[in-house]
């Protein structure tokens, strides 16, 4: 990266909010793109990287519970039921005591017919 010092300006602010909020860039293509260091990025431009990761993610559970509300779509119900409501896929329990259901044993026999004998 380059030695000169960076000062931030107006201009990459905006552009580190579109980049990290509207575009989704992780932080080490932000800090390639304006030719910084990503610890420089992380410096100048904390609050910037803040309020876009805010946004960003508020953009998408919007679009995720709209989806589950209104677009008839499973999935995201199912998402959004696991990971806001607590619910979870549990296995079936070990039953114990007379409802406890028997193994199931098969057994084949051949009889004289049909199986040759040596």
């Amino acid at each position: 990266m380059s030695c000169v010092p960076h000062k931030p300006t107006e201009a990459t602010r905006a552009e580190v909010r579109v980049l990290a909020g509207h575009v989704g860039m992780p932080q080490n293509d932000i800090a390639a793109y304006l030719g910084i260091d990503p610890k420089t990025l992380r410096k100048w431009y904390a609050e910037e990287l803040r309020q876009a990761t805010v946004q960003a993610n508020a953009a998408v559970a919007k679009a995720l519970f709209t989806k589950a509300t209104k677009g008839n779509d499973t999935a995201a119900m199912i998402f959004w039921l696991k990971a806001r409501a607590n619910w979870r896929e549990k296995q079936p329990e070990q039953a114990e005591g007379d409802d406890a259901p028997m193994p199931t044993r098969v057994t084949v026999q051949a009889s004289d017919a049909s199986v040759p004998r040596e």
